[in-house]
């Protein structure tokens, strides 16, 4: 049997990974790059080994370095998780060649079909070797791995030299493999998907279906089992597919095949040979522990001839340190505060807690927050009222996005389901929630209870006059009043019941509202369920940037400037400048307008802060000589 299980990952998967192991008397040992040393996946492990360097290529995808922390640690048995080395049929062999157990499918069958190219190709699926004008829509993506990496859209013949370059150069960073190919793209179907659990006595079982339609950048936002509304034969179909492709290549362990639904007919998309990231809500549904059996199978252990029924209904919201209304862009710093409400059927698989770091280097998912309920529309209301009383303080997050989506009439229906929910909606579901007005002002009183004048209007020795604080978009105003309390002037028709520096409790409208307020060092204010930056009352001269400055939206990597880039060049709006990778993507950097580049300080490796200046274009409108 197993005694030491190390497992080859990182963050809320290796967590989850050694909960398992915990309950079963599994010692667990954890692998962690120098940006890792402090993760909470090292603070619970029983035993940690250093992979020296931070980026992803020197550390987890470094098979032999793991390979050999496995031997050093005393472990026999290896956990791959998901992403980085899962999917990699030759670290799966190396850690049997070393004698170790491997808590996966067999290296022939990753083979088989963790390359969606050799995938495809198994069950009569073959990809575009050449694309014409008339293939258009066309995907580009990546042979290996998931998680919406290296992966692009290509509406225009032009743009696909590029589209394959981006991808394979994304490909390579997230799963040391280039390999990318082009398939159609199929507009806004669903992506459906069957869970498998196969022993090593013939047994597999396929443990229903998911839906994971809600995506951004090809990388799921939301997941739930059962797939809703499918029609009885359609499902079968699924789940008849899914069989025999699991047991045309002798698999064993946990997989999972995707599919594309559209019209009525399903698209096989790929197998994963691994744990998915949303294979909590299977677990919910059936009453099963995956990893459990997963550590089962690999010590020689038989499955029950047929799985657990399906009960209930059961949503998976992922939760990210980004910012939807800005291109999803990566957003990192310390997490101050992060607590989710977990009462009743709420479950939560995280790597982090209150005053964890969120780097650069790997993905910002935060947590996965999972509720099991009856029906489908219960379940949906229990983790919206969940995610909106999450208090996660610190860097920009989805949080609201995920809490307007579950909400929103389109996935309430699951006949509106598509893969284009967010294309469509984004602007609604991005706009500032209601009350934020209201927490502004929360803010601003909080403060001046606190005797605090660092950010706002500061103080005046006139009380007649209005004190004003500005929170993003809401400037208020409010005057102090005989007695210690305070009048707010604006915005209008709010009351101040009472006021100290960390509860604020206001009346609109005759309905009171209290107003939690937490202020940190960096004019972060969170009041509430909202998110306020505090403006400063005098602007730093030495943070003026020129007009026309491209700044890094986020911290990262350049990885290309565009060929013959240089100083001097016309350029035109929208045209890619350079490439920025933080958090295994890619993000293209453009021209805000056309103009000439007057200034360019990026340069392929070198690191960037946000907000760091990257280049100058000189408008056309300020090239012309004034009048």
């Amino acid at each position: 049997m197993i005694s030491t299980v190390l497992v080859a990952n990182r963050g809320e998967i290796a967590c989850r990974v050694f909960r398992t192991c915990r309950e079963l008397g599994i010692s667990t040992v954890a692998v962690y790059s120098d940006a890792d040393a402090g993760a909470l996946h090292v603070r619970e492990a029983d035993t940690a080994v250093r992979l020296p360097g931070a980026a992803p290529s020197e550390t987890y995808l470094r098979g032999d370095l793991v390979v050999k922390a496995a031997l050093a640690a005393g472990a026999d048995a290896v956990h791959p998780g998901y992403g980085f080395l899962s999917e990699n049929a030759g670290f799966a062999r190396a850690v049997t060649d070393a004698g170790l157990l491997w808590i996966g499918p067999p290296p022939e069958a990753i083979e088989a079909m963790a390359s969606k190219t050799r995938a495809k190709e198994l069950l009569g699926v073959r990809p575009l070797t050449e694309v014409t004008e008339a293939d258009l829509p066309v995907l580009v993506k990546a042979a290996a791995g998931g998680g919406g990496r290296g992966m692009r859209v290509v509406r225009e013949l032009d743009a696909l030299e590029d589209a394959l370059r981006a991808a394979s150069a994304e490909a390579a960073s997230a799963f040391g493999d280039g390999e990318v190919f082009v398939e159609p793209y199929v507009e806004n179907g669903r992506h459906v998907e069957v869970q498998l659990l196969c022993d090593t006595h013939g047994t597999v079982w396929a443990l229903g279906t998911r839906d994971c339609s809600l995506q951004r950048r090809h990388q799921k936002v939301v997941e739930e089992a059962p797939a809703p509304g499918l029609p009885a034969a359609l499902e079968a179909s699924l789940l008849d597919t899914a069989v025999r492709a699991a047991k045309a290549v002798g698999y064993t362990g946990a997989g999972t095949v995707e599919f594309l639904v559209a019209d009525g007919r399903a698209y096989f998309l790929e197998m994963n040979t691994r744990l998915q990231v949303e294979h909590p809500v299977t677990e919910e549904v059936h009453g099963v522990d995956l990893v459990a059996l997963q550590l089962a199978v690999a010590e020689g252990r038989a499955l029950p001839p047929e799985p657990p029924a399906l009960r209930g209904h059961a949503i998976e919201a992922r939760l990210y340190a980004e910012d939807p209304a800005r291109e999803w862009a990566p957003q990192t710093g310390v997490l101050h505060r992060f607590d989710v409400p977990a009462e009743g059927r709420v479950r939560v698989d995280t790597g982090y807690v209150s005053g964890d770091a969120v780097g650069v280097h790997y993905d910002p998912m935060l947590a996965k927050v999972i509720v099991h309920a009856p029906t489908r529309a219960e379940a949906a209301r229990k983790l919206a009222h969940t995610l909106a009383r999450t208090r996660v303080h610190g860097p920009v997050t989805n949080r609201d996005l995920l809490v307007a989506s579950l909400r929103h009439p389109e996935y309430t229906d699951p006949e509106a389901l598509d893969t284009g929910f967010y294309e469509r909606n984004l602007p609604e579901l991005t706009t500032a929630p209601a009350g934020e007005a209201h927490a502004a002002v929360a803010a601003a009183l909080a403060a001046a209870a606190a005797g605090t004048g660092r950010f706002g209007g500061g103080w005046r020795n006139l009380r007649s006059q209005d004190e004003t604080r500005t929170y993003g978009e809401h400037e208020v105003r409010y005057r102090p009043t005989r007695g210690g309390g305070y009048e707010v002037t604006a915005p209008a028709g709010v009351r101040v019941v009472s006021a100290a520096p960390d509860l604020v409790r206001l009346e609109v409208d005759g309905v009171v509202r209290d107003f939690t307020v937490d202020t940190y060092g960096d004019g972060t204010v969170h009041a509430g369920p909202h998110r306020l930056t505090a403006h400063p009352r005098f602007t730093d001269p030495s943070e003026q940037t020129a007009p026309g400055s491209l700044l890094a939206p986020m911290p990262g990597t350049v990885v290309r400037v565009a060929d013959g880039l240089a100083v001097g060049d016309r350029v035109t709006a929208g045209q890619p400048l350079l490439w920025l990778e933080a958090m295994k993507m890619e993000h293209r950097v453009t021209a805000p307008a056309s103009g000439t580049l007057t200034a360019l300080h990026a340069a392929p490796g070198r690191q960037v802060e946000v907000g760091a200046l990257l280049a100058v274009v000189q408008t056309e409108a300020l090239e012309e000589d004034p009048v």
